[in-house]
């Protein structure tokens, strides 16, 4: 494709020719190739600009950025913005593939992963093949693809849902981050239906928001880049997301002013199945029971009926669809024999861990057991938070390893304990993993719960560096077959 093709409504200023053959486009100096557009980019840790020399001399046939750099004898475009000008040229590389689908965006601080997992299990259980792109990776027909982070860069976007596009998909589901619609990573297409979940502070400080108005102001893009906005209204914050919208509203949640509404909100539970069952009314009239425990399960419900509602499924494809729903790692049961609860769920900071503890609490289990862990070389008092929280809620807290990382295990377990002890919660350390759900196992009584936090949808532990395969589903079926 040209170089002047893949500029066309950008606008910018070139030096050298337009006219130049591009057969890639990269973003990282070390996989350009003869031929390749290099885009330079601001980085949290390392501004590409400074590469752009050595991207020409790696025979990069042309070069973007948004301030002077060296570019030998490519062809040097200059933008405003060179994430916004990828998010635009990585489209048009791609043939616009979001004009083949419907698609969906979900923002909000909790909730992403399991509406955007639930919206999927409504649409397939009513005949409509529907991708994802979030935090446990793409989903692109039967393949899943990591992603690093829970909106990918442009070019990915674009690239995974091309594959979703060429495989059939009539839908695809993006979990839209604040810091991927700041950056740009969704522009280039309008997404059909976007959705709010809920609002707290969250991400504030270091490379990420500055402060909460900056927070919720990259929140609420999403709704001057979608058709029609979907709200919840129970949420106290929804009017500022809400704010300088260009999208037609909608709006769920329990309040009578909810255009779909919930009511009831029972709890079910029975060994190895914890969830909710509620009732529709407003756009739908009709009961519905969904697979994952809590309120919150009700609302990210909600969201994704809201949602479905407008592709025709009928109420069997709701009801099927919520109440089958798997989302890997959050709360995510295990089956074990026995007459009590395993769960894998990815809390690993204090507000998650209380929001999962608190939301099991709600069963009445006849213990709660907590087993986590904390990260390496990342901020100490969330140890000490999670420690505190977990001896408060938890009736039995299993100290462990995470990925370490490059401190000591003990170190970041004894920080752990400095929470533990503000509390009267009873807590054992078992530092290697495997033995700490092991003995998790072994010493589950009928009616508990356990809750494995942390890793969530990680299969690796990160340790001097190195990641190595971890899975907690596999360490389980190990467990269970006598394999540990």
């Amino acid at each position: 494709m040209l170089l002047k093709d893949l500029l066309d409504g950008i606008p910018h200023t070139c030096e050298g020719p337009e006219e130049v053959d591009i057969r890639d486009i990269v973003y990282d100096s070390r996989k350009v190739k003869p031929g390749s557009l290099f885009i330079c980019l601001h980085g949290s840790e390392v501004d590409s600009h400074k590469f752009a020399g050595q991207a020409a001399a790696a025979g990069a046939a042309a070069i973007i950025a948004q301030e002077p750099a060296e570019h030998g004898g490519a062809s040097f475009v200059m933008v405003t913005d060179t994430r916004e000008a990828m998010a635009q040229i990585s489209a048009t590389w791609f043939g616009h593939p979001a004009e083949r689908m419907t698609v969906i965006g979900i923002t909000g601080t909790k909730g992403k992963t399991t509406t955007t997992y639930m919206i999927r299990s409504i649409l397939e259980a009513g005949g409509i093949k529907t991708g994802v792109i979030g935090t446990n990776g793409a989903i692109c027909g039967r393949r899943l693809v990591p992603t690093d982070n829970t909106t990918p860069d442009s070019y990915d976007v674009q690239k995974y849902l091309r594959v979703m596009a060429d495989d059939g998909c009539k839908a695809a589901v993006l979990e839209a981050s604040s810091i991927g619609l700041r950056d740009h990573r969704v522009d280039g297409f309008t997404f059909n239906y976007g959705v709010f979940t809920n609002f707290s502070p969250d991400h504030i400080g270091g490379k990420e928001h500055k402060n909460v108005a900056e927070y919720m102001e990259c929140k609420s893009m999403l709704f001057r880049r979608c058709r029609t906005g979907i709200f919840n209204i129970d949420d106290k914050n929804w009017e500022g997301i809400a704010a300088g919208h260009t999208c037609a509203v909608e709006t769920y949640g329990f309040s009578p002013e909810a255009q779909l509404r919930a009511s009831g909100g029972e709890l079910i539970s029975r060994p190895g199945y914890l969830g909710a069952h509620f009732n529709l009314s407003g756009r739908a009239d009709y009961g519905v029971d969904v697979c994952i425990p809590g309120r919150f399960s009700v609302y990210n419900a909600l969201a994704a009926i809201a949602v479905c509602l407008h592709f025709g499924v009928g109420k069997e494809a709701v009801r099927i669809g919520l109440n089958t729903v798997k989302v890997k790692g959050r709360v995510e049961p295990v089956n074990v024999p026995g007459n009590y609860t395993l769960l894998i769920d990815y809390a690993h900071n204090a507000l998650a861990m209380e929001n999962i503890l608190t939301t099991l609490r709600e069963y009445r289990p006849h213990r709660l057991i907590c087993m986590f862990g904390a990260g390496g070389n990342r901020d100490r008092a969330r140890r000490f938070e999670m420690g505190e929280v977990s001896g408060r809620l938890a009736d039995l807290t299993v100290v462990t390893e995470d990925n370490s990382r490059f401190e000591n295990v003990m170190d970041i377990i004894a920080d752990i304990e400095v929470g533990l002890k503000k509390t009267t919660g009873s807590y054992v350390v078992i530092p290697n993993r495997k033995k700490a759900i092991q003995y998790c196992m072994e010493h589950a009584q009928d009616g508990d719960i356990i809750v494995l936090a942390g890793k969530g949808h990680e299969d690796y532990q990160e340790t001097r560096g190195v990641k190595h395969h971890f899975d907690e589903r596999e360490v389980v079926a190990d467990i269970l077959a006598g394999k540990v």
